[in-house]
């Protein structure tokens, strides 16, 4: 670990021998917390995600802080989605409009 003089760590604290990630999971493989009482019993909980849930990326959570942000966004792209020509059709062209030309003078 590097150290600067303007370092607030105490000298009796050693991190030369960590390890980073040691311990850490991916939340979506779920988790366990193990709580221990006063009366020297452990209560020891599961956790697994529910079935839909999505998780963000912190990138992605900057600009959909919520999940009305978020659905509104996909709602949006499914719009553009369901309007896009079908690649396995042909190019379906849209009925053509009367449109009223300026003449010349």
């Amino acid at each position: 670990m590097k150290t600067t003089e303007n370092d607030d760590l105490l000298p009796e604290y050693d991190f030369s021998k960590a390890e980073r990630g040691k311990h850490y999971r991916p939340l979506h493989k779920g988790y366990t917390v193990h709580v221990h009482k006063k009366d020297g019993t452990t209560v020891i909980n599961h956790y697994k995600l529910e079935k839909g849930t999505v998780l963000l990326e912190p990138d992605v959570r900057a600009y959909f802080p919520d999940s009305e942000s978020v659905n509104a966004a996909l709602r949006s792209l499914i719009h553009l989605i369901t309007e896009m020509p079908h690649p396995d059709k042909p190019y379906e062209r849209r009925a053509t409009t009367t449109r009223q030309v300026a003449e010349k003078k």
